[in-house]
Parts: C-alpha cells; structure tokens; sequence
C-alpha cells in the first residue's frame, strides 16, 4: 500500500529512493506537516507515482509536490546461520569502525530495538574485520 507524502519538486522522479532522516524543526508550524513527517525515520522509501498537487514551502527550492512512495525492505547484516523467511530479531551492531564499507548497513538506524523482522533476501557474505560471521540481507517488519 503506497503512502502519500511530500517532497520537493526537483526531486520529484518515479522510481526515486530517499531516506527519511525525520522531521525538521523549522517546519513545526507548517500546515502541510503532517503529511511531510507520515514517514518512518531512517527508512528508505521509492517514489511510486508523482501527483499534480503542488504546495509552496519555506525550506525546498520551489514548491513541494504530492507523491505515494513504498516501504523498502531495511538493509543490514544477519548472522550466517539465519535462512530466508526466518523471523528474527535483529539489532543494529556496536562498531565502531567507521572506515568498514558494510558501517552504515551494520549500524542501520531503521533498526529498532527489541524488533523482529522477517528475513527477506539474503546477499553475499561479508568479510568482517571483527571476525564476525555475516550476510548481508532485508528485512521487513
């Protein structure tokens, strides 16, 4: 089921990805930011149709424009020993080292504490620096 928001017209393209980081504190007296600010912080959304409406806003160049974006599946990293379709809990990793290309996928802040996900597609496995057994895969809530 898509989800109406908005986004800035200039970036406005179907197929589009973006990550929410949440909302901005210069827009808590804006009529329209309820409808800006109905996403999940630090989850990656696809524009799957751009809408005609179009609102004048203060922070983007332009007017914002009305979209329906869908959920993206969380990348992040599962221990080698967990299967497709599992239903697992999975937290985000406490490391440290900022300089590993999977950082930002182990330390995903989409993750929520004490959360399942279900296991939905597994990648290739990764060569952790900390020795740690990982793929990395989705998951969804």
């Amino acid at each position: 089921m898509a989800l109406v928001t908005l986004i800035g017209e200039k970036l406005a393209k179907k197929n589009l990805e973006f990550i929410y980081i949440g909302p901005l504190s210069e827009c808590r007296n804006c009529k329209l930011k309820n409808v800006c600010f109905n996403l999940k912080p630090y989850r990656r959304y696809k524009i799957a149709n751009v809408r005609d409406k179009k609102h004048s806003c203060n922070i983007h160049e332009g007017n914002v424009i009305a979209i329906e974006v869908e959920e993206q599946p969380i990348e992040t990293t599962i221990e080698k020993r967990h299967t497709l379709g599992s239903i697992v809990r999975v937290e985000k990793k406490n490391c440290d080292n900022i300089e590993c290309e999977y950082y930002d996928i182990c330390t995903n802040e989409a993750l929520q504490k004490n959360k399942t996900y279900k296991i939905v597609k597994i990648h290739e496995s990764i060569k952790c620096p900390k020795g740690l057994k990982l793929n990395r895969a989705e998951v969804i809530e």
